[in-house]
């Protein structure tokens, strides 16, 4: 129950005051000493949208916060950061289940907490097979390809822009849906560098610096020095900056702060570049940006429990949630299913980015 409330985002008073019952008759509920009755069980699944099953399957262990990378850590409430980690937790009871039934990709993040954020960034690019010169794929289906699973973040504390974390030997990234499609990308590439960087580090002692250089590793992965420049002129215009942010797919503003950390871009020039694009719009958002990514790996695992005859229903009905709420966890890709509302389209030939993407997770198998 305590994992249900706290992901609705109430208190123990509120909750006891939306059923009509004691504060401490929900204390006794969670921590084990008094059992509701039928009648008062109803009102409570009611009121946090949790079928009744939920309740009844057992508790859930909590993640422990000192374990996760939070990006913004200082701006996040407590409420918000209880309600994220309780769909977390959620989002990784589907883990489990995924990995009791198909052959996922094995985590490939190398550790470089002796390295530069600049070094590391190299280091995994060329780990991976994408050099210098090419920009970064589809971050979700990179990700995804080297063993770290990704999940949305629930829309309701669109605060929480994302955070990461390790849970038995595997890497786990969960993204706000919500932002551009550029910030997207930084923030998937953000936490691969907390991964990469501080991946045994006690979180409790995040610092300001574990965040500087998951922002410098995200911008170096991003742009690599050596495209960057080879395709950008000291000291570019605005308008030049914005017609190069397509090629590396990323923010205006993150693009100027890359140019100006390569002394390709005056402090001045750097100044009156920001002030520009403040009024054309970047500064609060993404003017004609790229459209968001999502996960690939979950999508492949949905179409293969379908095969096996597990709906969208089903699946949920077996976690003990509803595909309301498992949708949140997932990129929208469960409702997708359920209300049939993607268009069956021609296949694109993949490009070869694409085809970086995909390459590992074709190994996705049923083992019956």
């Amino acid at each position: 129950m305590l994992l249900a409330r706290k992901r609705r985002g109430l208190t123990a008073v509120e909750l006891a005051r939306r059923v009509g019952i004691s504060s401490q008759s929900v204390s006794n509920y969670e921590r084990g000493r008094q059992e509701p009755s039928a009648e008062t069980l109803e009102k409570i699944a009611v009121e946090l949208a949790f079928p009744i099953s939920f309740f009844n399957q057992g508790d859930i262990d909590e993640i422990d916060v000192a374990l996760v990378s939070f990006r913004a850590r200082t701006k996040i409430t407590a409420t918000a950061r209880d309600a994220v980690l309780s769909a977390a937790r959620l989002a990784l009871e589907l883990n489990d289940l995924m990995d009791a039934r198909f052959r996922l990709p094995l985590p490939d993040i190398p550790t470089l907490e002796n390295q530069t954020p600049e070094r590391a960034a190299e280091y995994v690019r060329a780990r991976w097979g994408i050099g210098e010169m090419h920009p970064a794929p589809n971050m979700v289906h990179l990700l995804e390809a080297h063993g770290v699973r990704v999940f949305s973040l629930p829309p309701e504390y669109s605060d929480v822009d994302a955070f990461s974390m390790w849970r038995r030997g595997t890497p786990f990234v969960f993204l706000n849906t919500l932002k551009s499609g550029e910030r997207g990308r930084f923030d998937a590439a953000h936490e691969l560098g907390h991964l990469v960087l501080h991946g045994g580090h006690d979180n409790s002692d995040w610092s300001r610096d574990c965040e500087r250089e998951a922002n410098l590793f995200a911008s170096a992965f991003l742009m690599p020095r050596v495209s960057v420049r080879s395709k950008m002129p000291s000291n570019p215009t605005t308008d030049q900056i914005i017609r190069a942010k397509k090629h590396w797919r990323v923010a205006a503003v993150a693009l100027a702060y890359r140019l100006s950390d390569l002394s390709m871009l005056s402090e001045w020039s750097y100044r009156r570049t920001l002030i520009e694009l403040g009024h054309m719009g970047y500064r609060t958002g993404e003017p004609s940006g790229i459209q968001r990514e999502t996960s690939q790996l979950l999508e492949k695992v949905f179409k293969g429990l379908r095969s096996q005859g597990h709906s969208p229903q089903v699946l949920a009905k077996e976690l003990h949630t509803t595909p309301t709420e498992l949708t949140k966890y997932v990129f929208g890709l469960v409702m997708a299913a359920v209300d049939q509302a993607v268009a069956t389209q021609a296949p694109e030939a993949p490009s070869s980015e694409k085809r970086q993407g995909e390459r590992k997770l074709r190994l996705v198998a049923s083992r019956g």
